[in-house]
């Protein structure tokens, strides 16, 4: 059965030309349907730099590249975004927070909507905080949950407050698990991620320029989190959800822990631990890619 990207914006008929500013693309000037048509997997994070390793490395998994080859930045004609393209998978940078993230997936909702795409699996792959577990595991995201602990994402629209549901995909995460355990490589576990709005006070750290709690006060409210079933803290998640819910795109997020923020604050594992720790979410999710297009 196929599913089509689905748009709440009735005002998109009424245009003739869609300008995706920020990814220097549009609709008057691009193919969509001929460049991206054939996309079913979508996977995003925040560096560029890491998006474009990603697609070598899935290039090399699915076999459709030659090794050393360079792949080039779509958005080259603009410096906001970076995406990349092998075969049927997309790889977009989306900067840091919610707002950067924001924008980015209007444009990509749209560019796949344009690009007449059905069947679209997208996925946030990322570092983030753990709380209560070794650095180096990775969390699948059940539910994302704002500062408070509630499975919402909230934004003001026309003055008034809009509440969006932040559930994401249960069976893609069950599936995203058994790959986790096929490979065998490092922890996994399915948990809610808290999603803020700041790296220092919105998580609770005490490194910040400003701080006016105690540590007493910062564990009390880590561990109120972990109670709440929160294993780990990033900036993303919920809008991301909150988008892909709106527009029946199957979604999940796969985040590495650089560090157990029950334990500290700041992040000190060495470069090299911290580059294979963020090759774990691109691992799992390059087997899940293999596995759904019957290569492995």
């Amino acid at each position: 059965r196929e599913n089509f990207i689905h748009l709440c914006n009735p005002h998109l008929e009424k245009m003739k030309e869609d300008i995706l500013y920020h990814f220097a693309l549009g609709t008057g000037t691009h193919d969509f349907p001929a460049l991206f048509g054939d996309v079913k997997f979508v996977c995003v994070g925040g560096s560029p730099s890491r998006m474009k390793a990603f697609i070598a490395y899935i290039a090399e998994e699915l076999g459709l590249g030659s090794p050393g080859c360079d792949y080039p930045n779509i958005c080259a004609g603009t410096d906001r975004y970076a995406m990349y393209k092998v075969g049927p998978v997309l790889s977009v940078s989306h900067g840091m927070g919610i707002p950067s993230i924001s924008i980015m997936l209007h444009e990509l909702i749209k560019l796949l909507y344009h690009a007449k795409c059905s069947n679209v699996t997208i996925i946030r792959i990322g570092t983030s905080g753990g709380i209560g577990l070794e650095p180096g595991s990775v969390v699948i995201t059940r539910q994302s949950v704002d500062a408070t602990f509630k499975p919402q994402f909230e934004q003001v629209i026309l003055g008034k407050t809009v509440i969006r549901s932040t559930n994401l995909d249960e069976q893609l995460a069950k599936e995203l698990m058994q790959c986790s355990k096929e490979i065998s490589q490092f922890n996994t576990v399915i948990g809610n991620t808290m999603c803020t709005l700041d790296f220092y006070e919105g998580q609770g750290r005490l490194d910040g320029a400003i701080c006016l709690y105690n540590e007493e006060e910062k564990l009390q409210y880590l561990k109120e989190a972990y109670d709440s079933g929160v294993r780990n803290i990033e900036m993303e998640s919920s809008v991301f959800a909150a988008m892909c819910n709106l527009s029946g795109v199957k979604a999940a997020v796969v985040c590495v822990t650089l560090l157990n923020r029950l334990e500290g604050d700041q992040i000190s594992s060495s470069h090299d631990v911290l580059v294979e720790y963020q090759q774990r979410p691109q691992k799992l999710v390059g087997y899940f890619i293999k596995k759904s297009l019957g290569k492995v």
